[in-house]
């Protein structure tokens, strides 16, 4: 059997989902599901061209359900979508809706932790390492570090998705392939965050001790025994209190940090 759907149609699905995204009119009724269905609008006039109104009428509503997933991740789901639409017959469409319920949930976390947390974190990262020294560009580097990253696993994502179907989820690929992003990004976020924290984490203690005329520098005593050791401990001290603090409280925190410096600088604890 040929297929209806084409590459130009799911690179039409994919332009609507990268130009209006999820957020377009989301509501507290079906949160994201009007900007789901209009990336997918082009795979349903695609299929449904010839049926009858009340056909492309139900099609439609059918993907005006609740939807709440993460914007990236959303790619793998309406290729999966336009998969399922093309293959089932009009008694099995309500497994759609099914199919969508059971992914947006776990791939919502998958991309947030992947995307929002790890891979936005690197991007800024690198480009923060630019910037500290004044380096246009940081921010360059960081927009298309996550952007092109955001962007090509969107659209592969909707590829991927619509080649393997319904056996993409029965198969187990999807949690493998999903699962080997996370560590690759993990492992890559790890090594860059452990490198910044040497080269952009500056705490030095100005307070010196003074032994009958001998002038001791505790941040040289520090340094002998253990280089960069106030910038790693600071760095893991603000980590767990982030990580136990709500994230409402994430500005104040800042603010803290900026505050709390500055007094120590003024009174010379801190260079």
């Amino acid at each position: 059997m040929s297929n209806k759907i084409t590459k130009s149609d799911l690179n039409k699905v994919f332009w609507r989902l990268q130009i209006f995204g999820l957020g377009i009119t989301v509501n507290n009724s079906t949160a994201q599901a009007i900007g789901f269905s209009t990336a997918l609008t082009p795979v349903l006039k695609k299929l449904y061209k010839d049926e009858p109104k009340e056909v492309r009428v139900a099609a439609m509503q059918r993907h005006l359900e609740y939807f709440l997933s993460q914007n990236t991740a959303t790619g793998m789901i309406l290729g999966i979508t336009t998969a399922i639409e093309e293959t089932t017959t009009p008694e099995d469409k309500t497994g759609v809706v099914s199919v969508k319920a059971g992914m947006m949930g776990p791939l919502a976390g998958i991309g947030d932790s992947v995307f929002k947390l790890t891979i936005q974190a690197i991007a800024g990262s690198i480009g923060a390492a630019y910037a500290i020294n004044g380096n246009m560009l940081g921010p360059i580097l960081m927009f298309l570090i996550y952007n092109g990253i955001n962007i090509a696993i969107k659209y592969y994502g909707i590829i991927l998705g619509y080649q393997k179907g319904m056996e993409f989820i029965t198969s187990g690929e999807q949690a493998k392939i999903m699962q080997n992003i996370i560590n690759l990004s993990t492992m890559v976020g790890v090594i860059v965050l452990g490198a910044l924290i040497s080269s952009s984490v500056r705490v030095n203690i100005g307070t010196q001790l003074v032994v009958d005329e001998t002038v001791v520098s505790i941040q040289t005593l520090l340094d002998g025994a253990m280089p960069k050791l106030l910038p790693l401990l600071v760095t893991l001290g603000l980590y767990r209190i982030n990580k136990k603090m709500p994230r409402k409280y994430l500005i104040g925190l800042i603010f803290g940090i900026l505050i709390i410096g500055t007094v120590l600088a003024i009174n010379g604890v801190l260079v």
